[in-house]
């Protein structure tokens, strides 16, 4: 159902408010590269500074600047259940394909508790749903046996996984089946991990350079892995720079000095260090993005 590379779109702002026009602009530029879906309010779209109303809103306007030419998986996660239901029954209200929903972080609740949160959205909104494993955000890494049974569910078709743990494809595979969807949620082991088996990237770094990762999950897609490594090999600079500082601060300054959006960020996120910004420039130099 979703595979390929899906960005994990940046939040524009302008004085402080969302940039309705710009985030519709920085959508359709997007898709007119060739990405394969999108992902807003998403921890690069600054979720957790949003208001619910701003939330809302971010995913109105994805949807209706993609114009169903491409999927849209928003981000509707929460640590309250109810919030994350809420969310997630507006995305399905405002025409997104499926929603992408983190681990209930803070509260650090069993593995009982995050079956009974899954589950609880699961059956309160009619949408196809990809659990996002990010322990290095959350706190919690969502085991091989809680993710099988979620599988169990029939609208919980997958997960993005950040854990960088290559092996985890492996072992969650032999144990939900192939047809759970394993999307990865690093830049830098994307090919790797699709190699393993997995079926795509929600990326930061085709916020920047969307044509180009598309060509990699293409070519993964096609079983052309050696093509993939090259066309990867050369962003290896990017996916690492990028997260020099707490993401989405590199993405969003690195969009800022391509013209896409203001480099301005929600608190508490600040602007890169000064000498990040010079690092994060030279990579663009070097990539002939600027």
């Amino acid at each position: 159902m979703f595979q390929g590379i899906y960005t994990a779109l940046i939040t524009p702002f302008h004085n402080g408010k969302v940039d309705d026009r710009g985030f519709q602009s920085f959508v359709e530029w997007q898709v007119a590269e060739g990405v394969h879906g999108l992902v807003p309010c998403g921890t690069t779209g600054e979720s957790p500074t949003l208001t619910h109303e701003e939330h809302c809103r971010v995913i109105d306007l994805c949807v209706e600047a993609a114009k169903g030419r491409v999927p849209v998986m928003a981000g509707t996660g929460a640590n309250s259940t109810e919030e994350a239901i809420m969310f997630t029954r507006h995305a399905k209200k405002a025409g997104a394909d499926g929603a992408l929903i983190v681990a209930p972080y803070y509260n650090k609740p069993t593995p009982e508790g995050i079956f009974q949160h899954y589950k609880a959205i699961h059956d309160a909104a009619d949408l196809p749903i990809i659990v996002y494993n990010i322990p290095g955000r959350t706190g919690i890494n969502l085991s091989d046996e809680t993710l099988a049974r979620l599988a169990t569910l029939p609208r919980i078709v997958g997960v993005k996984d950040a854990t960088a743990d290559l092996a985890r494809v492996y072992s969650l595979r032999a144990r939900a089946g192939a047809k759970f969807q394993q999307l990865s949620g690093e830049d830098i082991t994307a090919v790797a991990f699709n190699a393993s088996g997995g079926q795509g990237c929600i990326s930061v770094t085709s916020n920047l350079m969307p044509r180009q990762c598309a060509a990699v999950q293409d070519a993964c897609l096609a079983g052309d892995y050696r093509k993939a490594l090259t066309l990867h090999d050369a962003m290896v600079p990017l996916h690492q720079v990028l997260f020099c500082e707490t993401s989405p601060a590199p993405v969003k300054f690195a969009a800022s000095l391509m013209g896409k959006c203001t480099p301005d960020l929600r608190l508490p996120l600040v602007l890169p260090m000064a000498e990040n910004q010079a690092r994060i420039r030279k990579v663009l130099q070097e990539l002939r993005l600027i």
